[in-house]
C-alpha cells in the first residue's frame, strides 16, 4: 500500500513553485521569499516567465515586489492590497522620500522606527537616509506593472501621487551618484589580475571573469553570469606582425538588458582575455553548459552558473586583495571602466560602443566627456 504524500505547508508549496522557474528566474534566499510572497504573487510570476519576460526584468520585478510585500507588512501588518489604494500609494513616498534636516526635529518624519527596524532585520534596508528617487519612480512602475499583470487598475497615475513624489524629491534632494563610484580602467584591472597570480581554480575562474568582463567591451554581471559554452565561436587567429597570431573568439550575447536577443549581437575576444578564458575552462573540465561556476569548498566546480551577486562579490574580494576600497568599486565599474579606458586609449566612441553594445550615444560619450574634459583645452584656461 502506497503511503500517503506528506501535505505541504502553504510555504513550503511556494518554496517548492520558486524552484520551478528557478532555472528562468535565478532567485537568491528563496525561502524567505517564500515567506513573504504570496499565492497570488508566485503565480503572477510564474506568468510573467512563461510570457518570455526577460530574465534581468523579471529579477527586478521579483527584488521589488518582494521589498514591497515585506514593507506592506511592516508598514500595516497585512499583505498589499491589489489594487492598492492611493492612500497606500501616499504612505509608501511618504516613507521613503523625506526631508532629513525636518526628521532631526521631527523623529515621526519619514519611515516610522518599527518599519525601519524591521526591514533591516529582514536585511531589506541598508542605507541612512531617504531613497533615491530613482529607487522610488522604479518600485512605483513595477508595482504598477504588476497591478495590471493581475488585472487591476490603480491609483498610480493620480495627480495626488505625482504631486507628492515632485514635493517630496524637492524637499530632500539627493546628487545622483554612479552605479560603481569609482570606474575599473585600465591600472586598477592590472592591480586586481596580480591578485590571480596562481594556478588554483578560483584564480583562475576570477581572472578569467574579470578580463572576459572587460575586454568584451564591460559585459553586465547578468551577462557574465549567464554565459554558456553554447555562446561562444572559435574565430581564424589574428596576424600580427613578428609575433605570433592572436586566438580569438566571438561571444554571441543573445537577449540582454537592450536587446531582445532576435538580432545576433556579436562581441569579441582577442589574445590575453582568450587565453585567460581557455585555461579556466581547461582547469575546470567545462565543454558545455554554464561558463562562470561556483567553486566548492574542496575544489569541486558546480554544474550550475553563478548568479549575477556573485560576480559583484568576486570582484570586491579582488579589490580588497588588491589594497583598494571594496566600497568605492562595483561589477558596474567594469562597464563604465571600459569605455573610460577607450577614451583614454584615443578609442573613437562608434568602435568602443561596436563592442560596448552600449545603444545611447548620449550615456556612452559622458564616459568619453570625463576623460578628454579633464586634460582637455577648456579645462587649462588659466
Amino acid at each position: 500500500m502506497a503511503k500517503a504524500k506528506k501535505s505541504l505547508t502553504a510555504v513550503e508549496r511556494r518554496a517548492e513553485e520558486l524552484d520551478t522557474i528557478a532555472a528562468v528566474l535565478p532567485i537568491e534566499r528563496r525561502d524567505e521569499l517564500a515567506e513573504l510572497l504570496t499565492d497570488q504573487d508566485v503565480e503572477t510570476l510564474r506568468h510573467l516567465v512563461n510570457q518570455g519576460m526577460g530574465d534581468n526584468t523579471l529579477r527586478a520585478l521579483t527584488s521589488d515586489l518582494t521589498y514591497l510585500e515585506a514593507w506592506g507588512m511592516a508598514a500595516t501588518g497585512l499583505s498589499l492590497p491589489w489594487p492598492a489604494p492611493e492612500a497606500l500609494l501616499l504612505k509608501f513616498v511618504a516613507h521613503h522620500l523625506w526631508d532629513p534636516e525636518k526628521r532631526a526635529s521631527a523623529p515621526d518624519h519619514g519611515m516610522p522606527a518599527d518599519v525601519d527596524e524591521s526591514l533591516r532585520r529582514q536585511g531589506f534596508l541598508k542605507s541612512v537616509g531617504p531613497h533615491a528617487p530613482a529607487t522610488v519612480r522604479r518600485r512605483l512602475a513595477n508595482w504598477s506593472t504588476l497591478t495590471k499583470w493581475r488585472g487591476f487598475d490603480g491609483a498610480f497615475a493620480s495627480p495626488a501621487l505625482k504631486s507628492a513624489i515632485r514635493l517630496a524629491i524637492r524637499a530632500a534632494p539627493r546628487q545622483r551618484l554612479r552605479k560603481s563610484a569609482k570606474a575599473v580602467t585600465g591600472d586598477v584591472l592590472a592591480r586586481l589580475l596580480s591578485t590571480c597570480a596562481t594556478d588554483s581554480l578560483r584564480d583562475l575562474r576570477d581572472r578569467a571573469i574579470l578580463m572576459v568582463a572587460f575586454a568584451s567591451g564591460g559585459r553586465r554581471r547578468s551577462e557574465i553570469a549567464g554565459l554558456r559554452c553554447e555562446q561562444l565561436t572559435v574565430e581564424p587567429p589574428i596576424p600580427v606582425e613578428n609575433c605570433a597570431p592572436l586566438p580569438s573568439l566571438a561571444i554571441h550575447l543573445g537577449r540582454t538588458k537592450t536587446s531582445s536577443g532576435e538580432q545576433d549581437d556579436v562581441v569579441y575576444l582577442t589574445g590575453r582575455p582568450v587565453e585567460a578564458l581557455n585555461a579556466w575552462m581547461t582547469a575546470a573540465k567545462i565543454d558545455k553548459g554554464s561558463l562562470f561556476r561556483a567553486i566548492g569548498r574542496w575544489g569541486t566546480v558546480s554544474r550550475r552558473a553563478l548568479d549575477p551577486q556573485s560576480v559583484n562579490a568576486i570582484l570586491k574580494q579582488r579589490v580588497e586583495m588588491a589594497g583598494l576600497d571594496p566600497g568605492e568599486f562595483s561589477a558596474h565599474g567594469i562597464r563604465s571602466g571600459y569605455l573610460t579606458e577607450a577614451a583614454n586609449r584615443g578609442v573613437p566612441l562608434p568602435e568602443a560602443m561596436e563592442q560596448s553594445r552600449h545603444r545611447s550615444v548620449q550615456q556612452a560619450s559622458s564616459y568619453y566627456n570625463s576623460a578628454t574634459r579633464r586634460s582637455g583645452r577648456a579645462a587649462r584656461l588659466l
